[in-house]
């Protein structure tokens, strides 16, 4: 048995289990999950058992627990270094983190409006500027990050990093919703979800909505 365990929500929606979970996969260590079923009348105290802050994702170490994806992120990169989570030159390192903490307290807007789902897929809506605007910078952050450090592996610092794995929900919500995006910024969102653990993850995703909806 593992001696790591990430309690996890509903992989169709939780978009900040994702982010948690895909750094998780990258340390290639290993550990077993716990997904917890929300919006259920003893969700928050089934949570409450794990994490002190009612919230997921989670992760127990031994008598270790760490709530909040960032938080979680942390701790990965510090225990596990052979991961790579954050860029070994400090410059990239600054820049990683700065991406990876401002989706991490902004962008309200997109989330309201393009929530995380998955497995469906919806017609374009019409957004508000707030959320036109949460779009651009998005597409800014990755055509700027790409563009620096992108031909060193295809991701915004180059390798797969926590910053990568802070943007994945949004890659699916532009899927999702049908949002179109520039060429570097598409192909960035074809290339998160090809990878193995995405693919991996959306394939319970599906599962889940399948088993809900039947």
């Amino acid at each position: 048995m593992a001696d790591l365990t990430i309690y996890l929500g509903n992989k169709n929606y939780a978009s900040w289990s994702l982010r948690a979970w895909l750094a998780l996969k990258r340390t290639t260590v290993a550990f077993e999950e716990v997904v917890v079923p929300l919006y259920q009348p003893a969700s928050r105290e089934t949570v409450l058992k794990y994490s002190p802050s009612g919230r997921l994702p989670a992760l127990k170490h031994g008598e270790l627990t760490v709530w909040d994806s960032l938080a979680i992120c942390e701790t990965l990169a510090e225990r596990h270094p052979r991961g790579r989570l954050w860029p070994a030159n400090t410059a990239k390192r600054a820049e990683a983190r700065s991406i990876s903490a401002e989706m991490h307290s902004g962008f309200q807007a997109l989330r309201n409006a393009l929530p995380m789902e998955i497995a469906a897929r919806h017609p374009t809506r019409e957004l508000d500027d707030s959320t036109k605007a949460d779009i651009a910078r998005v597409v800014e952050i990755w055509t700027t990050a790409l563009s620096e450090n992108g031909k060193n592996g295809g991701f915004l610092l180059g390798h797969f990093t926590v910053a990568d794995a802070f943007y994945a929900p949004v890659a699916t919500r532009f899927v999702t919703y049908g949002i179109t995006l520039p060429r570097a910024a598409s192909a960035y969102v074809k290339r998160i979800l090809a990878l193995p653990p995405m693919r991996e993850w959306a394939k319970a995703a599906k599962q889940e909505a399948k088993a809900s909806s039947g």
